[in-house]
């Protein structure tokens, strides 16, 4: 009887070899990286919220091009006092005015250019932004797609030990195991069956993010498709250098800061400007003028700039305006800074993943089938027989976390780089 066990349990586990369960529910789609980036791109609600400040920001554009309106008014009479006999009355007195507010100091023209900076300013945050969900987007897409390997790894021992435990409990009650071995699996299968549930509610996290990010039905289940993983360059064919200066002319947020150091320029010339007083031409009829009827007036008015000469609007322009230079001082150092350290750490995994022998898992299975034998022939006892598959399950989750953070460590690398090096 021993031995039909151990032909059962053999076959159980080339069985379950092949076997993948994901215990997903409702539509399964598979997808593949650049399936995901079109969807992401087509119908993301952030990408299409972000694209409105663009537009928003160009009918900025077309305000500040506007010329004021001219001011209108008109007076009616309505009552007077007159001298007797006059045949005239306060209905016969009527007043037209037109005015137009001419702007100086160039303050349209700065208007108009802080206008654009603001359209470049948006332009910069969206695709500051892509840059940043894209980022998370391919780090949870590869993210989840391991993490699914790792599940088919607890599948197949769950679902063996499982079997082997029932195996097992109708042999006990033959006398023909002992009842600690029964136990002893007992409490293998529980430890195990506690990892895949902390497992599956990493992969259920990620399948949130994922479904948000690409905008799917909630009942949709995300199956990455990977052909391949090996980038088409490794880190080390890329010198830290060409890295660091692709960011500095690529990176998004810099760019942005950089436009706001212009648009401060500017503004501070602009609240120079405001400080010169604007001056509105006006022409004017009164029928019945104190002077003679029908008359005819132009007139000018124009602030006289004795007291405020918009010192404080000045002064705040010209403090943002080193603020900015010094925010744009701090997050060129800390670019710098980001690269360094994402180089190295690509670099030090790199290695570990290279350093990683292809035929492992090769080797590894026909191992355990040779630790499949000697505990047929009670070479070894079942505790060792259990910490050799486990071991075989630590290795392989082992090797999916290299692979993970080597796939990682490229992505931090574009994004830290804003380009497309290692995809």
């Amino acid at each position: 009887m021993v031995k039909k066990y151990f032909i059962l349990f053999f076959i159980f586990i080339s069985f379950f070899n092949h076997f993948q369960i994901y215990g997903q529910v409702g539509d399964t789609l598979k997808l593949d990286i650049k399936e995901t980036e079109k969807r992401f791109i087509d119908n993301n609600l952030q990408l299409i919220a972000g694209r409105y400040n663009i537009d928003i920001a160009g009918a900025e554009v077309i305000t500040s091009k506007l010329f004021p309106n001219p001011d209108f008014n008109y007076t009616n009479g309505i009552a007077a006092k007159t001298d007797p006999g006059s045949n005239l009355n306060a209905y016969a007195e009527r007043t037209f005015g037109i005015s137009q507010l001419i702007q100086t100091a160039g303050k349209r023209n700065k208007n108009i250019k802080l206008a654009n900076l603001g359209v470049e300013q948006s332009k910069h945050q969206f695709f500051d932004l892509l840059r940043t969900l894209k980022f998370s987007l391919r780090s949870d897409f590869y993210n989840l797609y391991y993490q699914q390997q790792s599940a088919r790894v607890y599948n197949k021992e769950i679902s063996s030990l499982a079997r082997l435990l029932d195996t097992f409990r109708i042999q006990s009650k033959k006398g023909n195991i002992a009842e600690k071995e029964v136990i002893r699996i007992q409490s293998q299968l529980y430890s195990l069956q506690g990892e895949y549930n902390d497992l599956f509610t990493n992969i259920d996290s990620l399948q949130k993010e994922l479904k948000i990010f690409l905008r799917l039905p909630g009942q949709t289940y995300v199956v990455p498709q990977v052909s391949t993983i090996a980038p088409r360059i490794k880190t080390s064919q890329v010198p830290y250098v060409q890295l660091l200066d692709s960011a500095l002319v690529n990176r998004q947020d810099l760019m942005l800061s950089k436009s706001m150091i212009e648009y401060s320029k500017v503004n501070l010339k602009l609240q120079k400007a405001l400080a010169v007083p604007d001056v509105s031409l006006s022409v004017n009829y009164d029928r019945l003028g104190g002077f003679g009827t029908d008359f005819f007036g132009a007139g000018i008015d124009i602030n006289l700039p004795f007291f405020s000469r918009n010192q404080g609007e000045i002064k705040k322009a010209d403090l943002s305006l080193k603020q900015n230079q010094v925010l744009l001082d701090d997050l060129l150092n800390r670019i710098e800074n980001d690269v360094a350290s994402g180089y190295q750490a690509s670099l030090r995994i790199e290695k570990i993943a290279d350093g990683i022998d292809p035929e492992f898992n090769t080797n590894f299975n026909r191992m355990i089938n040779a630790v499949f034998e000697n505990y047929q022939k009670r070479n070894i006892s079942l505790l060792e027989f259990l910490d050799f598959y486990d071991s075989y399950k630590n290795n392989t989750l082992q090797i999916n976390n290299i692979m993970l953070n080597r796939v990682l460590s490229f992505e931090q690398l574009n994004y830290l780089t804003g380009t497309s090096f290692f995809n």
